[in-house]
């Protein structure tokens, strides 16, 4: 994967961001949404992009695009700085591979600690018990 052939695939939108903002608000668009469409994309191989579909299927649309959004500035520039930085991380993260858990058997030592102490449980429930008179 080369980040810069990615990155020149990315789309960007500028649109109103909402909340509180007074008359600037609604003049500026400063919120960035950023879409990325893993079957167009030349970039990534089919490996990759299978892997993404996986990994990262909570957060795609139904067309196979990832879509970010950002408003925390007032800056547009610094939105869409922050918004690829953010898509650059979730890229990474959903590409790693993580690592197969290979099953261990207990040690003697523990299963042996194990028993004693299950023994020792029954015991001191047992001597709870009322006496039984024959």
């Amino acid at each position: 994967m080369h980040i810069e052939n990615v990155i020149k695939e990315l789309s960007f939108k500028a649109v109103r961001a909402s909340g509180a903002g007074g008359q600037h608000v609604n003049k500026v668009s400063s919120k960035v949404v950023l879409t990325f469409d893993i079957d167009a994309s030349n970039s990534l191989n089919d490996d990759e992009k299978e892997i993404l579909k996986i990994s990262l299927k909570t957060r795609l649309t139904n067309e196979n695009a990832l879509t970010l959004s950002c408003s925390e500035s007032r800056s547009q520039h610094k939105n869409k700085e922050l918004v690829v930085e953010r898509f650059l991380e979730i890229i990474k993260n959903g590409l790693k591979v993580k690592k197969v858990r290979k099953k261990s058997k207990p040690s003697k030592a523990s299963i042996k600690k194990r028993l004693e102490k299950k023994s020792k449980h029954a015991l001191k429930k047992s001597n709870r018990r009322k006496p039984k008179i024959d």
